[in-house]
C-alpha cells in the first residue's frame, strides 16, 4: 500500500515538474526572437542570391521553404555572421542546384558557392571574388 501511494505521489510530482518546465519553455521569448532573426537572414539571403546570380525567376528551396525531396537545407549562426544553404532551379526542366552562402553580421555577402554548369555563371565567378561556381 505504501509503495502504491509513493508511486502516485512520485507520478504527480514528475507531472508537475514537466508541466512547469514546458510552460516556461513555451513562454520563453528567446525562441521567437531567434526565429524572427533567422527568417530575416533567409529573406536577405534570397534577395542576395537572386541579385548575385542574375538569372531572373528562379524556384528556391531554403530554410523557410524546405522540401525534403530536394535535400536538406540549413541556416547556421556563426561567430562572425551566418551560413545559409539551399537549392535553386531556373524552371521545372532544370535540375536543382545546391548553394552555400556566408553572410557577415551586417548581412552582406561574404561568399556564395553554387554547383551549376551554366557558363555565364562561371564567367561571372571569374570576375567576382565572392562567387564560386563548382562543376
Amino acid at each position: 500500500m505504501k509503495q502504491r501511494i509513493a508511486s502516485i505521489v512520485f507520478g504527480i510530482a514528475v507531472g508537475l515538474i514537466v508541466a512547469t518546465l514546458s510552460f516556461l519553455w513555451i513562454m520563453d521569448p528567446g525562441g521567437r526572437e531567434q526565429r524572427a532573426e533567422e527568417e530575416m537572414v533567409v529573406e536577405v539571403s534570397r534577395t542576395v542570391l537572386i541579385g548575385k546570380l542574375a538569372i531572373g525567376d528562379i524556384e528556391l528551396v531554403d530554410p523557410l521553404a524546405p522540401q525534403r525531396k530536394v535535400g536538406k537545407v540549413y541556416i547556421y549562426p556563426l561567430a562572425n555572421g551566418w551560413e545559409v544553404s539551399g537549392y535553386y532551379r531556373r524552371n521545372d526542366d532544370d535540375r536543382w542546384h545546391p548553394y552555400l552562402m556566408a553572410l557577415s553580421p551586417e548581412l552582406s555577402l561574404e561568399s556564395l558557392k553554387v554547383r551549376d554548369s551554366d557558363s555565364g555563371l562561371a564567367q561571372m565567378a571569374a570576375m567576382d571574388p565572392t562567387l564560386e561556381v563548382l562543376p
